[in-house]
């Protein structure tokens, strides 16, 4: 697939970049890079590795340089050896393939769909952030990540299943307590871009659900709980493939909430909606309360309510018992050290 950092780099960069690429596809111990300054050569070789998230196996690098030379000695930091990493390329490759298989038929939407939902059933959060999270052997290989590795699974899987895809990366903020770098996707369909944050909707997850906030946001939706990002990346404009419009569960009037509510009674299932019937205040979140507890009352049930507020989505499950909390505020994992 297209390499989006690369197309968006000088002559010089894309150089060094190219022969990065070719240093480390190669295994090679050392290898000779076109001299730049060590910050950007970090940026180039994180980009490179978000441009090609089968890349895994190397964590750093070092680098040396004699004066007056217009080369630098590259010397990358594998994660393994070259024995192992080449067992590794292979069981990821046929790891890819074998999940994108049940999904080749499928629209590109529903590909999308099919890849997230893959990674919230299968993947958890590592705490630990151990070096492998970072990178697609983490969620693909153990069933672990964080947003960095579980960011360039979705690309890989994108990539082989034909959709565009890209890595958008957000800088720490200290002022909110936000003390990573954060990962996400930017997926185009039929010529428009939408943000796509699996790791944020794996982390709401609850009780077999699977969430879809930040699934297909524009912009102005996305940045509500996102730090702007540190390298340029699409702008996403169109807000009409945000998963819950699709699936009609964004609503803006009460008695639609009221009437999914009692179907989702009777049904026996928990009711996850967006609501867009203007700001989603606390004077409005009391009204869509009142209208939970009288559809559960009617059913003889209560109503147990997860909130995500910046995205306006609630979930309300109907329980027989009295919950201890009748609305728990959510926050979506918003910190993850990506290298």
């Amino acid at each position: 697939m297209e390499p989006y950092y690369y197309n968006h780099m000088n002559k010089q960069q894309q150089s060094a970049y190219s022969a990065m690429k070719a240093g480390l596809l190669s295994l090679e111990n050392t290898f000779t890079v076109p001299f730049l300054e060590g910050r950007e050569l970090s940026d180039i070789f994180f980009q490179l590795r978000l441009d090609f998230p089968g890349i895994f196996y190397v964590s750093g690098f070092q680098y040396r340089h004699y004066q007056g030379s217009s080369n630098i000695e590259m010397i990358p930091d594998y994660l393994f050896d070259k024995n192992k990493i080449k067992e590794h390329q292979k069981a990821m490759k046929a790891r890819i393939t074998k999940l994108a298989r049940p999904a080749e038929k499928m629209t590109e939407w529903e590909k999308e769909q099919y890849i997230h939902d893959f990674i919230c059933a299968n993947v958890r959060y590592d705490k630990l952030k151990k070096p492998y999270s970072h990178e697609i052997i983490g969620p693909l290989g153990q069933g672990v990540g964080v947003c960095e590795g579980i960011a360039k699974s979705v690309k890989a899987l994108c990539d082989e299943l034909g959709i565009w895809c890209m890595i958008a990366v957000s800088d720490a903020n200290p002022d909110k307590k936000i003390k990573y770098r954060h990962a996400w996707n930017i997926v185009r369909l039929s010529g428009n871009y939408y943000h796509l944050d699996v790791t944020f909707d794996n982390s709401l997850g609850r009780e077999g659900t699977v969430r879809y906030d930040y699934f297909n946001l524009e912009d102005k939706q996305f940045f509500r709980d996102h730090e702007p990002v540190i390298y340029p990346a699409p702008s996403c404009g169109d807000g009409t493939r945000f998963y819950y419009k699709e699936k009609r569960l964004s609503f803006t009037k009460m008695e639609d909430v009221s009437k999914r509510a009692l179907q989702a009674i009777r049904k026996g299932k928990i009711l996850i909606f967006h609501w867009r019937g203007g700001y989603l205040t606390r004077e409005v979140l009391t009204e869509l309360l009142a209208i939970l507890e009288e559809a559960a009352r009617q059913k003889e049930k209560y109503v147990k309510v997860s909130l995500n507020w910046p995205q306006a989505v609630l979930q309300a499950a109907f329980v027989e018992q009295v919950p201890e909390e009748e609305v728990t505020v959510e926050e979506a994992n918003e910190g993850e050290a990506v290298h």
